[in-house]
């Protein structure tokens, strides 16, 4: 099967290109001059399937779109939803400084749309951890530098090999679902 991807962050595109490589799966990029999506709905679950629907309609081809958020406990889980758009790791370090409770976890939703109106297929996958007080790390991207994942050796996922990360992070056990269910046609894996 042959997916068209909408994200157009680089970062995103290898992740899910790494992951699938090995799976039969095949990715297109999204074409280029396709708008942006406005991501405005208030789940991941909307973004991605809106995502999703937009390059799905625009190609005629099955596409995957992803959502992703940070919910952090001690800011009553922000930024969550709105994670791309809230200033990065440097604000949220501001925000929590002199907090004890650190505890957050990433959550990604999986979209994938199909042409013939069969209906969406959404996965999940959630990443458990904790915002460290400092940056550590210069791999990955986005808020990798300042998250530590609770299934790890005490490192954060940017100080992690891509295929390190990708065996615990959210977006990893997303896809790894993704794998399963379409590739394989067997259960996904429970997040």
């Amino acid at each position: 099967m042959e997916l068209v991807l909408a994200t157009q962050n680089p970062g995103k595109v290898a992740e899910i290109a790494a992951l699938l490589a090995p799976t039969g799966l095949q990715v297109v990029p999204r074409p280029d001059g396709l708008p942006e999506t406005v991501e405005d709905a208030p789940t991941l679950v909307g973004n991605a399937a809106k995502k999703a629907h937009e390059v799905c309609a625009a190609t005629a081809r099955p596409a995957l779109a992803d959502d992703t958020g940070l919910f952090v406990d001690a800011l009553d889980g922000r930024p969550g939803v709105l994670t791309a758009r809230y200033g990065g790791w440097e604000k949220l370090l501001v925000e929590l400084e002199g907090q004890t409770v650190r505890s957050a976890r990433f959550r990604t939703v999986l979209v994938v749309a199909y042409p013939d109106n069969t209906p969406d297929l959404v996965l999940e996958g959630v990443a458990e951890g904790v915002i460290t007080a400092e940056p550590t790390g210069d791999g990955g991207f986005g808020y990798d530098p300042v998250f530590v994942p609770a299934d790890g050796d005490g490192r954060s996922f940017a100080q992690m090999g891509k295929e390190e990360k990708n065996e615990i992070s959210h977006r990893g056990r997303a896809l790894r679902q993704l794998v399963h269910k379409v590739a394989l046609g067997e259960p996904p894996e429970q997040p």
